[in-house]
């Protein structure tokens, strides 16, 4: 009797669980169904909850819009002219329908939406596919020589026949269209022409006019070009003052100005293991009787850095590294020194090993294992604000300040990434403290 009266229980609790599960599995209001019959917009509108109420009959690529209609589930396909568009079934009800703009240019205008339903219908919507005008971001190389191809980065860079694409120098100097060698969307490679001008470049597409964030053969603020053709020092003043090579001495190089730095030595063993100061590096420490003055002091360095702040600036230089001598291990620090630190007068190298002195650390092989240049000359950047690091790539507890601009050291050596042997050669020109862009 008692076990009956379990058993009818247990199988009235199983009835009742199957019955809640139906009816859950069921009961899915949300639930995704494509309809038939075609759709109808009535507009579109933006999706940011403040601009709701704003209509538009037109939209940037790749931005989110909102179309308002009826029947919209019965889109199977949608295209912005020729550009299919990602549709979320998640974003669709019968009435909106969110979707993100295609982000690749089309070929084929027609300022159409097309959708096409499960049926094989197409119905279509007037609508306006934006182009933004081209964004200019950096270039290979600021200091390319005339007769030398330059490649410039950025994005919407945009060739059209009726209105080809323009490059243009500081002065309004115009580059002829013919030393455009390729365009793509995100780039563009030409042959620098004699009559450049310095300063900044303007690219113009039939979309618009962007002018460069970088300025061209910019001569602000070297502090070391290793000749004086541009301002900057000819050489360190430390311990060592730098190896100089001049354009000939390095076979398949081609110098940028004059004189550059020459580093090279062989690279072995662990992290840090070696200590090749001869071959890779160069100090410039100020000394008491004035000859050579802290790098701070400089009027061009004093004013940018009243203007910006440390935190605004940026260290720029040109570096070239042969194929046949790539690199592969140790990073190169950066050390921007304070008089506290070291001074020509209290000589010593103890500060580059010296966790509580912060420094920038550039490795570009870290990524891909080995780095080169192909011989070309190419433009690095470093923000004085990620100078904030120790010898072996830790975080630094103190942080840079205008205090420590009074000397600077550049030397290959630690970082805190094994990397594998290799004996380098690493060459640098035109090092300068410039504005963030």
């Amino acid at each position: 009797m008692n076990n009956s009266r379990y058993t009818k229980w247990a199988l009235g609790v199983a009835v009742a669980v199957l019955g809640i599960t139906a009816v859950s599995c069921d009961d899915q209001p949300d639930k995704f169904e494509m309809t038939g019959g075609v759709p109808t917009i009535k507009y579109v509108r933006v999706t940011t909850p403040e601009s709701g109420d704003s209509l538009i009959t037109g939209a940037y690529m790749e931005n989110t819009i909102c179309l308002v209609g009826d029947n919209l589930r019965s889109i199977h396909e949608m295209y912005f002219n020729d550009q299919k568009a990602i549709l979320n079934t998640s974003l669709i009800t019968d009435h909106t329908l969110i979707v993100d703009v295609p982000k690749n240019i089309p070929e084929d205008v027609t300022d159409k939406i097309y959708m096409h339903t499960r049926d094989g219908e197409i119905v279509t919507y007037d609508f306006n596919v934006l182009v933004p005008g081209p964004a200019v971001r950096s270039i290979s190389c600021e200091w390319t020589k005339p007769g030398n191809e330059a490649t410039i980065y950025g994005d919407y860079f945009i060739d059209d026949p009726n209105k080809p694409l323009k490059i243009t120098f500081s002065g309004n100097v115009e580059l002829p269209y013919e030393n455009i060698k390729k365009i793509t969307k995100t780039a563009i490679t030409f042959e620098v022409p004699e009559n450049w001008t310095e300063g900044y470049m303007n690219v113009t597409t039939l979309y618009g006019t962007s002018r460069s964030s970088f300025k061209f053969h910019d001569t602000t603020n070297i502090l070391f070009d290793w000749d004086g053709n541009n301002g900057g020092l000819a050489t360190g003043h430390g311990w060592r003052g730098g190896v100089i090579h001049q354009d000939g001495d390095d076979e398949g190089v081609e110098a940028l100005d004059g004189g550059y730095l020459f580093f090279s030595a062989d690279l072995s063993g662990e992290a840090g293991a070696t200590w090749a100061e001869d071959g890779f590096s160069f100090n410039y420490w100020p000394d008491a009787s004035g000859e050579f003055g802290p790098l701070s002091s400089r009027p061009e360095f004093a004013d940018l850095i009243s203007d910006y702040g440390v935190d605004g600036l940026q260290i720029k230089f040109e570096m070239c590294i042969p194929a046949s001598n790539p690199w592969s291990s140790c990073a190169m620090q950066i050390i921007f020194t304070g008089d506290d630190a070291v001074t020509y007068d209290t000589a010593n190298n103890t500060y580059i090993s010296d966790e509580n002195v912060p420094r920038g650390l550039y490795n570009p092989w870290k990524a891909v294992g080995s780095y080169d240049t192909g011989g070309n000359w190419t433009t690095v950047s470093m923000p004085l604000s990620q100078f904030t690091f120790k010898p072996d790539g830790g975080v630094c507890g103190n942080k840079l300040n205008q205090n420590m601009l009074t000397g600077l050291t550049f030397f290959v050596w630690s970082g805190g990434v094994s990397g594998t042997d290799c004996t380098p050669v690493i060459l640098l020109d035109n090092i300068r403290v410039v504005p963030v862009e």
